[in-house]
């Protein structure tokens, strides 16, 4: 390879749309911004400015506030567990934690803790599974599987 011989893809770059280059150009003149006014000149920053009025973002009442202590939880379905021990992502004979749902792509980031729902069949037997939550039917579809849900004590009150 040499470098007088690379070069983009095809479709790679663009070339800028050259303004105020005569009338044929479709974009002579005014370069497309028109007759006069604030926003034929440059610097211009409007967003949200209506003309002197009171803005509809100060108009309006603040209401509620963000609790920023909230936890954030990745929520998986038992559906989506059973699939990633069939494709033999997941081994059911260990315990199935957020480091081991991570590994197996069935979470992307664990945040906060991940929260078992019961969206979906668990059929493997004897499995246990490490969460920070568990709603309650999905507790229930797995003890009913032969396995057990272990969530931390603080979570079930």
């Amino acid at each position: 390879m040499k470098l007088n011989l690379v070069k983009d893809n095809p479709g790679a770059t663009k070339n800028a749309k050259r303004v105020g280059r005569g009338i044929g150009s479709g974009t002579g003149k005014t370069s497309g911004s028109g007759h006069k006014g604030q926003k034929a000149r440059s610097g211009v920053s409007i967003n949200g400015f209506e003309g002197g009025q009171m803005p509809i973002h100060r108009r309006l009442p603040k209401r509620g506030f963000t609790n920023i202590f909230r936890k954030d939880y990745v929520e998986v379905n038992l559906g989506r567990l059973q699939a990633a021990v069939d494709a033999g992502k997941l081994d059911a004979a260990k315990p199935i934690d957020s480091a081991a749902m991570l590994a197996a792509g069935v979470i992307s980031k664990p945040r906060d803790g991940v929260r078992i729902l019961a969206k979906g069949a668990l059929t493997a037997k004897k499995v246990e599974i490490h969460a920070a939550g568990a709603s309650k039917a999905a507790i229930a579809a797995v003890e009913k599987a032969g396995g057990k849900i272990v969530v931390p004590a603080a979570a079930t009150e």
